[in-house]
């Protein structure tokens, strides 16, 4: 089954998501198996994060790598919110 996280971290900035993100792509594991979606919003040091992930065992795995990277940019992701989804509708297909 599908799930969601989101992230609120305390304080998120751009330029820490785009490093995130480059550490993950340097790595070869970024977009990661099962990973459906990401989208991150928000505005100056406020950013947010959620994704749609095919499996909990997936994000699990990815988490994994992701949280040793986050450390190192001394970034705190705050306590994620992981709920399952019961519908995803993509554009151009029936729910």
């Amino acid at each position: 089954m599908s799930v969601l996280i989101r992230f609120s971290p305390p304080s998120l900035t751009a330029d820490q998501y785009d490093q995130a993100v480059g550490r993950l792509n340097e790595a070869g594991v970024f977009p990661a198996d099962g990973l459906d979606y990401e989208i991150c919003y928000g505005s100056d040091d406020n950013l947010r994060v959620s994704q749609v992930w095919d499996t909990r065992e997936q994000l699990d795995a990815f988490g994994a790598r992701l949280t040793p990277i986050l450390s190192e940019l001394g970034i705190n992701p705050g306590e994620p919110e992981i709920l399952e989804v019961h519908n995803v509708i993509h554009r151009g297909e029936r729910g």
